[in-house]
């Protein structure tokens, strides 16, 4: 389907984007695409909408609310990337800092079988020539290499060290692909913190911030969100594990309850869990500037290309620190600014900040993949602006 967007200049994006919102939100829950959701929609960090509908238990008739705590997935990945960020600023690393130099144990090699020179820039920006490939799940239960969303009861060193024995996809820094390397990332915080990640990330971002549900483990199981998995008619409770497959034939194996697992290594591609509030207020520090967490040029550096004339997601949208950013809104088919940066999770959310007008977005379910991949996410960025 094509999608043609004609913004009016000027237009007051505020005028009827409450009830557009409302109304996909609606029809969503209406039509059984998804089970549970909160949506928030900042300007200039005054709501817009703040909503919470559906079932964070559908079974047990429980409903949604503002605390609802979600397994995260990838939206995981910019609060490590922010924690990384910290770190450089800090000058306890460094971009350019060989992962070798931190990780001695992790050496994977090329295409050509050399030794792979594979920077933190490179696991910041997916240019490592790691990728989300489901083979790596699939090896012999002694070579298998999980990635965050499958559980295993390995450490970063023992699960991850097994790449060194799988080639790369391609020399680092000559492609982009989405990958595992903020879970790779994420083994670097922790071993020059010196201790977990989650203790990194609650010292250096999330504590700071308030964001007192961001954490490897849930910290009130009460509140944490049932997952569904996508299925005809209706979602279905995800069993454990399940494996999830999108239009293309993407899979990657779920597991809801690695979240319980203590020996599991704390994944910072995949691990996460949260509330929507606490992730509005993390994209909120950035749309700000950093808010005392991250100085402004480093935000404005993350906020930007960052793989330079490399294939990015799709076309009209490269790839900055913390996710992608649109280029050209209409080569990319989207009404978001140039300079939004938005991603997602698949168990079920989506996000974007577009800071030529002053907008914070996000929509977390607990519905995979729908939330993130499906249609959902695309009705709320074309009612928030009204195409």
């Amino acid at each position: 389907m094509i999608r043609i967007f004609c913004l009016r200049a000027g237009e007051d994006l505020g005028m009827g984007m409450e009830q557009r919102v409302n109304q996909a939100i609606d029809a969503a829950l209406a039509e059984g695409r998804i089970t549970g959701t909160v949506v928030m929609v900042y300007r200039d960090g005054k709501p817009l909408v703040r909503r919470a509908a559906g079932f964070a238990d559908r079974e047990a008739g429980k409903p949604v609310a503002f605390d609802t705590i979600f397994r995260l997935a990838s939206v995981t990945k910019p609060i490590v990337a922010a924690t990384a960020l910290v770190m450089v600023e800090r000058g306890l690393i460094g971009l350019a800092d060989p992962v070798a130099m931190h990780l001695p144990w992790f050496r994977p090699k090329t295409p050509d079988g050399e030794v792979a020179e594979i920077t933190l820039h490179h696991l910041l920006t997916h240019t490592s020539g790691l990728t989300y490939d489901t083979a790596i799940e699939l090896l012999p239960e002694d070579r298998r290499i999980t990635v965050g969303l499958s559980d295993t009861d390995l450490d970063h060193e023992a699960n991850f060290s097994r790449h060194n024995d799988v080639p790369l996809a391609f020399e680092p820094g000559s492609q982009w692909a989405y990958s595992f390397a903020t879970d790779i990332l994420g083994a670097v915080i922790a071993r020059v913190h010196g201790a977990t990640l989650e203790e990194a990330v609650v010292e250096h971002v999330a504590g700071p911030l308030g964001m007192k549900d961001t954490r490897f483990h849930v910290t009130d199981a009460a509140r944490l969100a049932v997952p569904y998995a996508d299925a005809d008619p209706l979602p279905v409770r995800m069993p454990d594990p399940w494996m999830g497959a999108d239009d293309s034939g993407w899979t990657l194996s779920f597991s809801p309850g690695r979240i319980f697992n203590p020996k599991a290594f704390q994944s910072g591609g995949a691990g996460a869990v949260g509330t929507a509030g606490d992730i509005l207020t993390f994209l909120e520090a950035l749309r700000t500037g950093g808010k005392g967490v991250l100085k402004l040029d480093t935000v404005l550096a993350g906020f930007a290309n960052q793989i330079g004339e490399l294939a990015g997601e799709i076309p009209g949208v490269k790839f900055g620190y913390f996710g992608a950013v649109v280029e050209d809104r209409r080569l990319a088919l989207t009404p978001q600014s140039a300079g939004t940066v938005r991603w997602g999770g698949v168990y079920g959310h989506n996000w974007f900040i577009d800071p030529v007008e002053g907008l914070t977005v996000l929509s977390m379910t607990n519905n995979a993949l729908e939330g993130c991949m499906g249609e959902f996410p695309h009705h709320i960025v074309d009612a928030v602006y009204g195409v």
